[in-house]
């Protein structure tokens, strides 16, 4: 019986010929291992565009994801999620190499891109297991909004809206409630994302937790907080509190409209984010290497 060949998707930052030339790159060097490179419909202008040899790969769709061994970013953080969420209901693992910024899920850079392919080709990679959220908004006992996220979930307002009423849940007991610019619920992932910047704290990623960090909260008691990974935060939207429009974000990604009295649940995903690595890099590290930290210590100076 004829074995299938092993199958990886590339997916690209087509808005940029580095990543697009890596991609080039990376679909030759699978080849050289008997790996067949897919590329995704969604990438298909952009390459096409850049001369990229279509003829060579395969066109990845949802119905192929079963097949697909591991998924192959090359950009930034924002490539990483695009990627996760087209693999998604098949659980394929996802390594990013990074062609972005900060690129903090990215496990390689640019410049090791042979050697990483090399190793990834050979197995020579481990999966590790991330917290993901899944999302529902109920209305007057419907569901009018669901799917999930890697780093977060924001309720915000939505403009011309200066500011939205919220009432905060955990695990069915009221908390607080206050007017604000909105509330983000995070992963440990996502703490170094949008929570980062609204002065959430930095968790380590295989702390099993959830972050809950308003957005310029008018309230005495508005401070980020860490809670266990099995609650479950349920924000109301209320415009007895402040009139204003509302919308439920998930990694600035995928979104959906929270009218007055929706109530936005927010849970732990029976099903986590899978991300493939080389080797095991201390968090630490990669804080300090990620954000440039003034990391010397005073004993060796």
């Amino acid at each position: 019986m004829t074995q299938s060949p092993r199958r990886m998707l590339l997916v690209t930052n087509t808005r940029r010929d580095e990543a697009i030339a890596a991609a080039r790159e990376t679909a030759q060097l699978l080849g050289n291992f008997g790996i067949v490179a897919m590329v995704s419909d969604q990438d298909l202008d952009g390459l096409s565009s850049a001369a990229f040899p279509l003829n060579k790969v395969e066109i990845f769709d949802e119905k192929k994801a079963q097949d697909v061994e591991l998924v192959i970013v090359l950009g930034g953080d924002g490539t990483i999620l695009r990627a996760a969420h087209l693999v998604r209901a098949a659980s394929v693992p996802v390594f990013g190499i990074n062609l972005g910024h900060v690129g903090f899920l990215a496990e390689a850079e640019r410049a090791d891109l042979v050697e990483t392919v090399t190793a990834l080709a050979q197995g020579g990679y481990e999966i590790e297991e991330r917290v993901a959220l899944t999302v529902d908004v109920v209305l007057n006992g419907e569901t009018t909004f669901h799917s999930w996220a890697l780093n977060e979930v924001t309720v915000e307002k939505s403009p011309p809206s200066s500011m939205i009423g919220l009432r905060l849940r955990i695990d069915d007991h009221d908390l607080t409630s206050f007017a604000a610019d909105g509330i983000i619920v995070g992963t440990p992932t996502g703490s170094t994302a949008y929570s980062f910047s609204a002065g959430g704290p930095i968790v380590w990623p295989e702390i099993d937790a959830l972050l809950v960090t308003p957005l310029n909260a008018h309230a005495l008691f508005a401070r980020p907080m860490v809670i266990p990974a099995n609650s479950e935060v349920a924000v109301v939207v209320d415009d007895t509190i402040t009139p204003g429009k509302a919308m439920v974000w998930c990694d600035s990604a995928r979104s959906g409209a929270a009218p007055s009295g929706s109530v936005v649940r927010v849970r732990r995903s029976p099903a986590p984010m899978r991300i493939a690595r080389l080797r095991k890099v201390p968090f630490a590290e990669r804080l300090v290497r990620k954000f440039n930290l003034p990391s010397e210590s005073w004993r060796n100076r």
